[in-house]
C-alpha cells in the first residue's frame, strides 16, 4: 500500500465537527493507502498564542491571562464537543491541562523577566500544534483508527534560526523508522506541522504556513509515495477567485510553477512546500476538505504546459518599492553588490529585482514594513556617492502590488508578454517595473496597489484562463 502524508490545516480541524469530517477522510483513505497525518494548529490558535507571548513581554499580565483562558476555553470545549466518552474525554483533558500548565509556565516567566527571545516564542507558538495532534488522534480513534501522536520535534531536525528554521535533511531520516514502526502496525501517526527541533531537542518553528513545510519535508525523510495537501479550496487556482469569481482549478501544476505562485502571493500552499517533494519527485495533491471528492491540483515535476503559455496569476500587496539611480553608476564595479549587501546586513527580503541595461538605475521591490528602513540604511551606505552626485537619489514608491504571470516556457509561445503588456495598456494599467526571467516561467509586474483588480482581470480574460473570454 502507498504511504501518503495527509496534511490539514486550521480551518480545515477548526471545531469538533471538522476534526470529525477529518477522521472520515482519513478513515476512508486508510482503506486504500497508508496515511501519515500532519495537522496545523486549531485555526485562530496560533494567532492566540503569539498576542499570549506578546502581552507577556510587555508586562500586561490580565490580557496574558485572558489569552491563555480562550485557549483553555476552545480546547477544553472541543473535547466535549467530540463525544468521546467519559474516559477518553477525561484522558485527553488531563492531557490539554497539563499541556496548558507549562505554556502558562513560560508566560509567567517571560512576564517576570519582560523578554521575549526567538526560542521563546518558538516554544509558546508550538503549543497549538501540540494540543491539536492530541485531539485529532482521538477524534481518529473514535472512528475506529488506531491513532498515535507525535510531535515533529522527534522527527525533523533543524537549523536554531528561531522564527525561520530549515530542515536538515540527512540528520531528519530517523523519521523514516519510527513512522514504520507505527504504520507497521496499521497505526496512523498524527503528527505536528510548523515545529522541529535543533540538534539539542529546542524547540523551532518553520515560519507561519510552515505545516505544508513539513509535511513535504516528512514525506521527503519517509520516502512518501505522495504528499495531500487539504485545506479551504479545491485546488490551485488561475487567479483568486476573491478578485476573478470565475477563476478555475488547475489539474497539474510543476513544481516551479507551483512555487512562483506561492512566492508571489497564492495563498494556496507554502512557498517553500515544493522543495522537498521536488528532491524525490514525491507528487503533491493539493485538495479541498470540504469537498474530498474534487480531484484538485496534481504538483510534479512534469511540465504541462499551457495552451496560451499562462497557467496562472498571483499577486502581492502592500509591498514599496525602492530606487537607486545616478548617471555616475554606469560602469562602475560593485554597485549593486553594495545595495544588495546593505539590504541583507539588515534582514531585509528583496521580492523583486529590476536594473536598466545602461545601469543607470537599479530597482527592488521589499514588503511595505521594510520599505523606510531599506530607503534608510541605503542613503546611509552611499552618503559619499550621493554627496558627489555620483548616485542622485534613494527613492521610495509606496502602495504597490506585484502581479506574476506564471507558466513553464511561456518563451514557447511567442507573444506571451506582449499579450500581457497589450491587456494592461487597455485596461489603462500603469506598469511601474518589469522584471522577467530568462527561463519566461514567470513575467513580474510592479504596479499601483488600486490597480490590481482591474490588471489581474484583464490577464485573466487575454489568455483566455477562465476558458472563455468575458
Amino acid at each position: 500500500m502507498n504511504l501518503i502524508v495527509m496534511k490539514f490545516g486550521g480551518t480545515s480541524i477548526g471545531s469538533a465537527e471538522r476534526m470529525r469530517n477529518v477522521a472520515k477522510i482519513v478513515a476512508d483513505a486508510h482503506k486504500n493507502v497508508k496515511p501519515v497525518v500532519v495537522v496545523s494548529a486549531m485555526s485562530t490558535v496560533t494567532d492566540l498564542l503569539l498576542s499570549a507571548a506578546n502581552n507577556a513581554s510587555n508586562g500586561r499580565k490580565s490580557k496574558t491571562l485572558r489569552d491563555l483562558e480562550r485557549l483553555e476555553t476552545i480546547h477544553l470545549n472541543t473535547i466535549s464537543d467530540l463525544n468521546l466518552g467519559d474516559e477518553t474525554s477525561v484522558r485527553l483533558h488531563e492531557s490539554i491541562s497539563g499541556l496548558l500548565s507549562e505554556l502558562g509556565n513560560l508566560l509567567d516567566s517571560i512576564l517576570v523577566m519582560g523578554e521575549l527571545t526567538g526560542r521563546a516564542r518558538d516554544k509558546i507558538l508550538s503549543f497549538g500544534e501540540r494540543m491539536s495532534i492530541q485531539l485529532v488522534a482521538s477524534a481518529l480513534e473514535a472512528d475506529g483508527i488506531q491513532a498515535k501522536p507525535i510531535e515533529a520535534t522527534k522527527l525533523i531536525v533543524t537549523t536554531d534560526t528561531f522564527g525561520d528554521a530549515r530542515p536538515i535533511l540527512e540528520e531528519s531520516l530517523t523519521a523514516k523508522t519510527k513512522i514504520n514502526k507505527l504504520t507497521s502496525k496499521n497505526i496512523v501517526p498524527v503528527v505536528t506541522g510548523f515545529i522541529g527541533a535543533t540538534h539539542d531537542g529546542i524547540t523551532t518553528t518553520l515560519g507561519r504556513g510552515g505545516s505544508d513545510y513539513s509535511a513535504t519535508i516528512l514525506g521527503n525523510c519517509i520516502d512518501a509515495d505522495e504528499v495531500w495537501i487539504y485545506t479551504d479550496v479545491d485546488g490551485a487556482m488561475t487567479a483568486d477567485p476573491r478578485i476573478i469569481p470565475e477563476a478555475k482549478t488547475i489539474p497539474e501544476l510543476s513544481y516551479a510553477e507551483a512555487a512562483e505562485l506561492s512566492y508571489f502571493g497564492a495563498k494556496v500552499l507554502h512557498p517553500l512546500t515544493m522543495v522537498p517533494a521536488s528532491l524525490k519527485d514525491i507528487p503533491i495533491r493539493v485538495k479541498n476538505t470540504f469537498n474530498p471528492d474534487a480531484p484538485g491540483t496534481k504538483i510534479s515535476n512534469r511540465k504541462n504546459r499551457a495552451k496560451n503559455g499562462c497557467k496562472a496569476i498571483s499577486s502581492m500587496n502592500r509591498l514599496s518599492l525602492i530606487t537607486v539611480q545616478g548617471q555616475g553608476m554606469t560602469g562602475v564595479p560593485g554597485i549593486a553588490a553594495k545595495v544588495f549587501g546593505t539590504i541583507a546586513a539588515q534582514q531585509i527580503n528583496v521580492l523583486f529585482i529590476s536594473q536598466a541595461s545602461s545601469e543607470y538605475n537599479i530597482s527592488l521591490v521589499v514588503r511595505h514594513d521594510d520599505g523606510e528602513k531599506a530607503v534608510r540604511v541605503l542613503r546611509e551606505a552611499f552618503e559619499a556617492e550621493l554627496a558627489r552626485r555620483n548616485i542622485e537619489s534613494v527613492k521610495l514608491e509606496e502602495n504597490l502590488a506585484i502581479i506574476a504571470v506564471v507558466g513553464d516556457n511561456m518563451q514557447g509561445h511567442p507573444g506571451a508578454a506582449g499579450k500581457t503588456f497589450s491587456a494592461l495598456g487597455n485596461a489603462g494599467v500603469n506598469v511601474v517595473a518589469i522584471a522577467q526571467g530568462s527561463s519566461e516561467l514567470n513575467i513580474s509586474l510592479v504596479v499601483n496597489q488600486t490597480d490590481v483588480p482591474v490588471a489581474v482581470q484583464s490577464i485573466h480574460n487575454e489568455f483566455k484562463l477562465a476558458g472563455r473570454e468575458r
